[in-house]
């Protein structure tokens, strides 16, 4: 994809050449991800590899609305005007666990700059990922999402078996960049600081 701006392409770089390889193997059902290791049966990490979209390659919004675990109604449509960071994890992942931290950090740096954070978790019941927001002091809500409407929203962009995988929306809801994998907490904060930075 193209950059949408200079920084999107120097946080590109940093990446290294196998990026498009690294994607296109990361989306392929039943494939694997170069430089991935596999957490668990039927599992494949992703390797870290982002993409972005320009504002005129993004597609429509995203549509999606669940309840979280401690039982907020949450609809992303109630968000638009803000940039949200989608990520879809599980408890016993790992990178899931590894990023928590970093993902909690840009929460508190980013929730007075118009930036929502959401979880959606398809795999756990509400038991394993209260005790995992405990464990790690999530400080934003996930949804339970146990029928996956939220990876079903992003058909074709967040594949099932890459977890974690992160999605950043802009202030219409739509996909502005996605990462595979475990966060890179500096890449991210770019790609947020990208969207934010685009005029509305």
């Amino acid at each position: 994809m193209k950059p949408g701006n200079p920084r999107s392409a120097a946080l590109r770089a940093a990446v290294g050449l196998g990026l498009a390889a690294a994607l296109l193997a990361g989306c392929a059902p039943g494939g694997t991800t170069e430089g991935a290791a596999a957490v668990d049966a039927g599992y494949e990490a992703g390797d870290g590899s982002f993409t972005t979209w320009t504002a005129a390659e993004r597609g429509d919004p995203v549509e999606h609305a669940g309840t979280s675990y401690d039982g907020t109604e949450i609809d992303l449509a109630d968000w638009r005007g803000d940039v949200v960071v989608l990520n879809f994890w599980y408890a016993a992942c790992p990178p899931c666990r590894a990023e928590a931290p970093d993902l909690a950090a840009i929460h508190a740096d980013y929730s007075g700059q118009g930036v929502q954070l959401l979880g959606i978790n398809p795999r756990d019941d509400a038991g394993a990922a209260q005790a995992f927001e405990r464990t790690f002091s999530v400080p934003y809500p996930s949804l339970h999402d146990e029928q996956a409407r939220g990876v079903a929203a992003l058909e074709g962009l967040v594949p099932l078996q890459a977890m974690p995988s992160t999605v950043v929306l802009d202030r219409e809801g739509r996909v502005a960049a996605r990462i595979l994998g475990q966060v890179d907490p500096t890449i991210l904060r770019g790609l947020v600081d990208d969207v934010l930075a685009e005029e509305v």
